[in-house]
């Protein structure tokens, strides 16, 4: 039967591995898949789950792999190398596709295609785990709360180590330098664009801006022409960043992002249970309208990692079971602009 099976994709990297760990926890029966067949057997007779092995490379082949699946949850990163064929074959395949990306051309693919995943009542919806689940919701409360905002910040803060496959990411990501929206553009800055003070819930920083999803999913969920994403940052980092700008042609080299990409997967490993629990996440968002205006939000989440486990699971389930019409959404689009105050270990949305 269709309706009820479901697939998470990359299920041997460590965000996939936590994500199939608390299905099978909750009973939620995933099938497993990925390229490797020896990372992912281990995995597979563990939690005695069904595993199937394909790479995305064949079309065909990913679609064959499909039919009999209702839903898809890619975990396998970077997104710009798997997303699109995994979307191309779940079109196919008329399955839902889920992921949890933060990279913008990733959202951008993913909407394109809002007529496509509508003509045949599928779920389209990048960006579930805590990128950009958790500043897309704080976005769509912060248009609630000043409707006429021309202008969106937003921005996290998490002590978290990386896992390596957001390692990857990061690195793809800088050779494309800095993104913001400008009047309604996805505009290309230098890395480190802006700098300002934040108080993302737990003492006021310096931060810079970042090319992250939300200056995709942002737009889509809000309208608003112009948003900028921060994190916080050292003075060091800012010197760095700024310095790497003139390498940016070196870092777009395939070779070398290929030789980063390896040299810190083989150092990270992304953080433990023990490290999850003392590392949550705090997430900011300020809107401004042309008078002056502005409404600022706030929510402590647990760690990122968690709330991409607990936010992928609860949308996975939200789909099996009462999917919306087909088409391209952003998270709070297709759970509300609260989802991410409902989850383990988020405390109240505030906003002021």
């Amino acid at each position: 039967m269709k309706n009820r099976r479901w697939l998470i994709y990359g299920a041997n990297g460590y965000t996939g591995e936590l994500i199939a760990r608390e299905a099978w926890k909750r009973g939620l029966d995933p099938v497993l898949a990925g390229r490797s067949e020896a990372k992912l057997l281990p995995l597979a007779r563990e939690l005695d789950c069904e595993c199937r092995f394909f790479a995305l490379d064949d079309p065909t082949l990913s679609v064959r792999h499909l039919r009999d699946i209702a839903l898809v949850l890619n975990c396998a990163g970077p997104f710009s190398a798997t997303s699109g064929l995994l979307i191309e074959a779940c079109l196919l395949s008329k399955t839902h596709y889920l992921d949890i990306t933060g990279e913008i051309d990733v959202f951008e693919y993913a909407y394109e295609q809002h007529k496509l995943a509508r003509n045949a009542d599928i779920i389209l919806c990048p960006g579930v785990g805590f990128d950009v689940l958790a500043t897309d919701c704080v976005a769509a409360c912060l248009k609630a709360a000043l409707p006429d905002a021309d202008q969106l910040a937003l921005g996290f803060d998490s002590s978290s180590k990386l896992s390596p496959g957001t390692a990857k990411t990061v690195i793809e990501g800088l050779a494309q330098g800095g993104k913001i929206r400008r009047d309604g553009q996805i505009v290309t800055v230098p890395l480190a664009f802006a700098s300002r003070r934040v108080d993302f819930g737990n003492g006021e920083k310096d931060a810079l801006t970042i090319p992250w999803g939300d200056i995709a999913s942002g737009y889509r969920t809000t309208g608003i022409a112009n948003i900028e994403t921060y994190i916080p940052s050292s003075a060091s980092m800012l010197k760095i960043l700024k310095n790497l700008n003139y390498l940016r042609p070196l870092l777009g080299w395939r070779w070398v992002q290929g030789v980063l990409q390896r040299q810190l997967s083989s150092r990270l490993r992304g953080p433990n249970e023990e490290h999850r629990r003392q590392w949550p996440a705090f997430v900011w968002g300020e809107v401004r309208n042309a008078a002056g205006a502005t409404k600022t939000a706030r929510i402590r989440t647990a760690n990122g990692y968690d709330v991409t486990v607990f936010g992928a699971l609860a949308v996975v389930q939200q789909l099996l079971h009462e999917p919306p019409p087909g088409g391209s959404y952003t998270p709070s689009q297709l759970m509300g602009a609260e989802f991410i105050a409902t989850l383990p270990g988020s405390s109240a949305l505030l906003i002021g």
